[in-house]
């Protein structure tokens, strides 16, 4: 047996794999539903005119959209980074006094949608209804974004690097820049790439706190004027914007820092703190004041003091059970049309499949609206039994949210030998039944990391909800849109803290399994 893996091994690295027939069948479908917004764009931006197209583009109210948006895709990224870093030195690296309860109270504000926490904070005022405030309120959101990533790979760097640097007469400085940093770039640089892509398609919170960007003036020419050719115009010019993600997160991926074999188990001590303890004490109580507590007891006030409290109460129930009946399907969708993408561009070598592999990335950065419109489009004029359905939901749904699953799927894959597949195939199973012994098993569990990610943005899912779901269709974040949008925040606030509950709890359960280790 070992000779023969040995000799599949030569085989595989000899030569250009191509994947077998049903996973390039496969990947048609996930392909050709992310094509379909990107289709409608070039197409209705196509129809201005080159005339309407450059005056457009031209005009100073492009180049205001264009600057604010670089400046929120920009900024919060590089902030988030350095706070995430910090959190996850001290609470990795350090003698952190409470250190798993910070870890918990560090990831929380996931459990927040960055709209929700956006209301919580534009309705003290109107001080952070402008882009200072929006730079702040979202990167206290995305915090959670890097400080995980970084913090995972934090814990698996091998001690044996750092002792060689010390023994070389290295200081702490020169070991965290020389050694440490350059292992958890490709960590800390894939999380910023998905803080900048959140950021390019964020338009629920930015709408709260009035800041304008190219989403938010997508939904005002969509929503309002109803100008279709400008919006799709405006949606061209964030693909563009998009695509130094999308490629650049593969670039990350093509050049990591490893090694081969477990290294060395051991532990690090930890940094003893001293006198820094108390001010990282207070650094820690500062930032979950501000990323969760302020939003939390903004939302207990509205529900105990809104003048509009207690009013659409009787809709949690229908609103908890619609969001739950769209995330769950959604989820599993998701996930199924992910799978074919990793596996293709993982294990074997195409360009169809890694164009394919790239698409969702593009895709991400647009709107929700955008994806939804051209959904509508191909519905209507293509396919009419799909209109008005649950089903166009979910497959937007999957749009919207493929590369969630990717990279929770890949992070599985690229652990899982692809020897075991042509092993057993060599045994005289057929590809698909060869991958389904041999391999589906190892990956379920990056399959079940992406089915939960992937539900848990689903269920916060609103522009898309709100164009696309069939009439009577209610969600816990549509209902809360359309009570804010009357300023019924008191009757907004118990669909804000149902979103908060349920996602609370998964985040929750996740962190502390994450950091689950001997201490």
């Amino acid at each position: 047996m070992s000779n023969r893996l040995a000799f599949l091994r030569g085989q595989i690295r000899g030569r250009s794999i191509r994947s077998p027939l049903w996973l390039s069948l496969a990947i048609l479908l996930p392909f050709g539903l992310v094509m379909l917004p990107i289709a409608y764009v070039v197409v209705r931006g196509m129809e201005a005119g080159p005339s309407v197209i450059v005056s457009d583009l031209l005009r100073p109210y492009t180049l205001h959209l264009l600057v604010n948006t670089l400046i929120i895709a920009t900024s919060v990224p590089i902030l988030a980074g350095i706070i995430a870093i910090s959190a996850a030195w001290f609470t990795e690296r350090c003698d952190l006094a409470y250190a798993r309860f910070w870890r918990v109270a560090t990831a929380l504000p996931l459990a927040m949608p960055a709209y929700v926490s956006s209301f919580a904070w534009s309705s003290l005022g109107p001080a952070f209804q402008e882009m200072g405030g929006a730079i702040l309120i979202l990167t206290f959101y995305s915090v959670p974004l890097v400080y995980l990533p970084v913090c995972a790979a934090l814990r698996g760097l091998d001690p044996s690097f750092e002792d060689v640097a010390r023994s070389l007469g290295q200081g702490r400085v020169q070991i965290f820049r020389r050694v440490i940093l350059p292992q958890i770039r490709p960590a800390l640089a894939g999380a910023g790439l998905l803080v900048a892509s959140h950021m390019l398609a964020e338009f629920g919170a930015l709408s709260f706190l009035r800041v304008e960007t190219f989403t938010t003036a997508i939904f005002e020419q969509y929503n309002a004027q109803f100008n279709n050719q400008t919006a799709a115009l405006l949606s061209g010019v964030l693909m563009v914007l998009c695509m130094p993600i999308a490629f650049g997160e593969a670039r990350l991926r093509r050049r990591r820092v490893a090694r081969i074999g477990r290294g060395n188990a051991r532990a690090l001590p930890r940094l003893a703190l001293g006198r820094v303890q108390i001010l990282a004490q207070a650094g820690f109580m500062a930032l979950t004041a501000l990323s969760f507590g302020v939003p939390l007891v903004t939302l207990g006030f509205w529900l105990a003091e809104g003048t509009s409290a207690g009013h659409g109460i009787a809709q949690i129930g229908p609103a908890l059970l619609g969001s739950l009946g769209y995330a769950l399907p959604g989820a599993a969708l998701t996930t199924l049309l992910a799978i074919p993408l990793v596996l293709a561009t993982t294990y074997y070598r195409g360009h169809l499949a890694r164009f394919a592999d790239r698409l969702p990335y593009l895709v991400h950065g647009m709107p929700g609206i955008v994806v939804a419109l051209a959904a509508v489009w191909f519905a209507i004029r293509y396919a009419g039994p799909l209109y008005q359905t649950s089903l166009l939901v979910l497959l937007v749904y999957a749009v919207l949210t493929l590369p969630l699953a990717q990279s929770s799927i890949r992070a599985s894959a690229e652990l899982v030998p692809r020897e075991l597949d042509e092993i057993a195939r060599s045994l005289g199973h057929a590809p698909f039944r060869a991958f389904v012994r041999a391999t589906l098993p190892n990956l379920m569990p990056g399959i079940a990391a992406a089915a939960s990610l992937v539900a848990l943005q689903s269920m916060r899912e609103l522009t898309a909800t709100l164009l696309l779901a069939p009439a009577g269709t209610v969600t816990l974040a549509t209902e809360f849109w359309n009570f804010t949008a009357d300023r019924a925040y008191g009757a907004a606030a118990p669909f804000a803290a149902a979103l908060v509950l349920l996602s609370g709890v998964p985040v929750t359960i996740f962190t502390l399994r994450s950091f689950r280790v001997d201490e």
